[in-house]
């Protein structure tokens, strides 16, 4: 990482890589952390009323599925004492898994999100059995179109 010097307006910080490895110095991984992840209660949750937009309470009734970001989401999972279960979003499930192993450079990966690898390792710390799944499939997707790429750039 190169060092800013003082006399620049911004010196952007280069997003971190790895699951664990997201930082708040990045802007890039903050903007990450602001995608919505679908999920559900598993307890009631006392006080968090205004996370529920259509909800008439001050609480959240067990059971309860919403949209929460995903920094949000990674502070209440809790493998213990399962406060909230995570679902996969649409594009980290089988079907679009199964269009990536076939051919990763036909879909729009911006379409499916800024952060689609990113946020697909970020999935990987919640419980979820189609986690070795979804690490594969990213490994595949970033593989297909490095290989591209790597074609494209050796013809000129």
């Amino acid at each position: 990482m190169s060092l800013c010097r003082l006399d620049e307006e911004y010196c952007p910080v280069p997003a971190a890589l790895g699951p664990e490895g997201e930082s708040f110095f990045s802007l890039q991984d903050l903007l990450m952390s602001q995608e919505k992840l679908p999920c559900r209660t598993e307890l009631g949750l006392p006080r968090l009323g205004f996370l529920n937009k259509s909800a008439e309470s001050d609480s959240i009734p067990e059971g309860l599925k919403m949209e929460l970001p995903l920094w949000l989401a990674k502070g209440l999972f809790d493998n213990k004492r399962r406060i909230i279960s995570v679902d996969l979003p649409k594009s980290y499930k089988e079907g679009w898994r199964t269009v990536f192993s076939a051919d990763a450079n036909v879909v729009d990966l911006h379409k499916m999100g800024p952060y689609y690898y990113g946020f697909g390792s970020q999935l990987l710390l919640f419980d979820s059995l189609e986690n070795p799944e979804i690490a594969q499939s990213l490994l595949q997707a970033s593989y297909g179109l490095l290989g591209e790429l790597l074609l494209t750039v050796g013809t000129d």
